[in-house]
């Protein structure tokens, strides 16, 4: 007796299932505010050396501030005052239209910064000075959260499939938000990088648990509308951090409001019921007995649980179950399973690459940043509509590939539109955030169908730890700018295009049944001929 028979039985789909859902958006809520909180909490304002050194008391005090500034500061090629050199010492022939450079000695900033605070109160750019030659210490916050969320990833894959979905959610719940308080207090760049990295290891076990925990309750036929509803947490996140960014512009506070609704989760999780198919597929029919029955109830099914006992749920799961445990070498051991984990790495790679590339580049369409912030949040939720029924109409299959090549030719349309054209950049760049937001929701789903259940944790922890492999890196790819300008957005469209044509290579997973067992996956064909023979029996 198959887990799905039962489940569409006792309705895949009913109050049990919305109350799961809703249950785990209070806490998924906060990985959009942790996982983009770089755009607000490191955000570089305006700035310019701090000139008070250069005030010799005469002339110098009695001009104006812009007056200083012509005096102190160099101008680059296009007119801009520099952010990183000044004058050694007051250059007043400026003040007469003169930009004569003889004799003229420019130097590195002496005496730190000043910052334009109209826009944020204080960043960790501005609180640490990282500008100028420490800029990619800017970078490298976003890059040591996401390192941390690529190691907690196959951490909690191997941990919840070893102990359960539920005892993990409840760890991750409480590491995040003890490690996001204490980052909040950092006393030290140092201390701030390590609290980060322990952040994004904890929130990793959010990440892939909830979405494989809901995946594992709905029925085939609502497989597609969970994987898609559970991605409008990301939305709703997306348009909460923006409220919460323009509310609170001190970066402190900042952590501290976008951690506070794992508070809520906390207490919710006690309603939270584990995986039944994790407990089947170890053997604890009593607990998912229980589960199962509390499901039928929610659902007003109860009736369709009278001739299902525990003991006739554990020899269902014995008669297929192989007694051992399973660990991330089971995902390279067999030739269908490792064709699977190689080419699902290597999209997954591409797909948060171009993803967060685009996402933590806010900057660079010429908006404010809580506009286009706003612009890419609501994009997301049409986009994610037109998603579901093109996965319950086409595939798993097409969908991807095509949102990772769509994504790369607006990449590619980007390189060649002028930065004074910021109306038709900014349009071409929502829409390539959406194929690529469309690419990342597909692909979680689509994830979660093609590993069986003894591994699908261990499966997501080693796809997770890949794609934020190229999370890491993605902020950093920036820098290649200061060697050509358009290197990043080169880079980030053979990506994304590289990462399509891959998944090509996967198969379709629409209208199937979840596999249980690696052999689901290396013997299709047994498979296929079974369930023949037991439809002939069935009409016969």
């Amino acid at each position: 007796m198959k887990f799905d028979n039962i489940l569409s039985e006792i309705n895949g789909f009913g109050k049990f299932q919305i109350k799961l859902v809703l249950i785990q958006m209070l806490s998924r809520l906060s990985m959009p505010c942790h996982f983009l909180l770089n755009n607000f909490m490191a955000a570089v304002p305006s700035h310019h050396c701090d000139i008070s050194s250069l005030d010799d008391g005469g002339i110098f005090r009695n001009l104006t501030m812009d007056q200083k500034l012509a005096v102190s500061i160099p101008a680059e090629r296009d007119g801009s005052l520099s952010s990183c050199q000044m004058f050694l010492q007051p250059h007043y022939e400026h003040l007469s239209g003169s930009n004569s450079t003889d004799n003229t000695v420019i130097a590195e900033c002496q005496t730190g910064w000043v910052y334009d605070n109209s826009t944020f109160k204080s960043t960790v750019v501005t609180e640490w000075d990282l500008v100028c030659s420490r800029k990619g210490m800017s970078r490298a916050t976003a890059t040591v959260f996401f390192i941390g969320v690529m190691f907690g990833a196959p951490l909690f894959g191997f941990l919840s499939d070893r102990f359960g979905r539920r005892p993990l959610l409840l760890v991750s719940y409480l590491s995040s938000m003890v490690f996001g308080v204490i980052s909040a207090f950092s006393t030290s760049y140092i201390m701030f990088a390590i609290m980060r990295f322990f952040t994004g290891m904890s929130l990793a076990g959010l990440s892939i648990i909830s979405i494989v925990l809901n995946v594992e309750w709905f029925g085939i036929e609502h497989r597609t509308f969970s994987g898609i509803i559970i991605g409008l947490d990301w939305t709703l996140g997306n348009w909460l951090l923006v409220l919460i960014a323009y509310l609170v512009n001190e970066w402190r506070m900042l952590i501290l409001a976008a951690t506070s609704p794992l508070i809520l989760s906390i207490i919710a999780w006690r309603w939270l019921p584990e995986s039944a198919r994790w407990l089947l597929a170890n053997g604890k029919a009593d607990a998912a007995h229980h589960y199962i029955m509390v499901c039928a109830k929610m659902n007003n099914r109860a009736k369709y649980m009278d001739n299902i006992t525990p003991r006739a749920l554990l020899e269902s799961a014995e008669a297929e179950t192989e007694q051992k445990k399973y660990t991330f070498v089971d995902l390279f051991r067999t030739t269908n399973i490792r064709k699977l984990s190689i080419c699902l790495g290597i999209v997954w790679y591409g797909v948060a690459f171009t993803y967060y590339g685009i996402c933590l580049n806010i900057t660079g369409f010429g908006l404010n940043p809580y506009l286009t912030q706003c612009i890419f949040a609501s994009i997301e939720l049409p986009m994610k509509i037109g998603v579901y029924f093109f996965l319950e109409k086409i595939g798993r299959r097409p969908g991807e590939v095509w949102t990772l090549l769509l994504t790369g030719v607006c990449l590619f349309t980007n390189i060649f539109v002028p930065l004074e054209k910021w109306l038709i950049r900014t349009i071409v760049g929502v829409l390539g955030k959406a194929m690529s937001e469309a690419s990342f929701t597909i692909m979680y789903l689509y994830t979660t169908e093609l590993f069986p259940t003894v591994v699908r944790q261990n499966g997501l922890g080693y796809t997770s730890f890949l794609a934020r492999l190229g999370v890491s890196i993605s902020p950093l790819v920036m820098l290649l700018e200061d060697a050509w300008h358009l290197l990043p957005a080169v880079t980030y469209c053979v990506v994304a295009v590289g990462s399509g044509l891959v998944a090509s290579l996967l198969p379709e997973t629409l209208n199937a049944r979840l596999p249980e067992f690696i052999s689901d996956i290396e013997k299709p064909r047994e498979k296929s001929q079974r369930k023949q023979e037991i439809q002939l029996h069935t009409y016969s």
